[in-house]
């Protein structure tokens, strides 16, 4: 018994954090996927980035369709540019199946907010080379279906 005293406080915490967790997830259930901002740290100042209400190219393409958010990035590291759709996305529409198919509408601002960061630091939208080896060995099939996959989405 005099062995397990430490067990007590372990177990409360675990018990806390676990009951934490499920209503932080109750919360974002309830929110709509379409409030998420999603956000790019671009290494230019705020004047060069645009306006939220006239974004940088090709985030002025989807303009009518999302929010946009510029402020000045923390520790005076460049400018924040951030989107999220004004209409709510629909759940079966981000699910995984979706996102596997290209059917989730937020691959489409993601790739926007990559390009746009690309465009405003590089002067172009930088892309891996293709073919990625000159051997078509079985890790060059493995990077090139993960390369694939991270244009859609911005990870792997």
């Amino acid at each position: 018994m005099k062995k397990l005293w430490w067990a007590a406080p372990a177990v409360a915490a675990g018990v806390v954090a676990v009951r934490r967790s499920r209503s932080d997830q109750a919360g974002r259930n309830e929110n709509r996927a379409g409030d998420r901002w999603l956000t790019v740290t671009v290494n230019r100042a705020a004047a060069d980035v645009g306006s939220e209400v006239k974004p940088p190219p090709p985030l002025d393409d989807l303009a009518d369709r999302i929010d946009v958010r510029i402020t000045p990035a923390p520790g005076d590291r460049g400018t924040e540019l951030a989107a999220r759709f004004k209409e709510p996305v629909p759940a079966a529409s981000t699910s995984m199946p979706a996102r596997l198919a290209g059917q989730d509408p937020r691959q489409e601002l993601r790739r926007a907010l990559r390009d746009a960061k690309s465009l405003l630091e590089a002067g172009e939208v930088l892309r891996p080379d293709a073919p990625p080896t000159s051997h078509p060995t079985p890790g060059g099939k493995l990077m090139e279906l993960f390369t694939r996959r991270a244009g859609e989405e911005g990870v792997l």
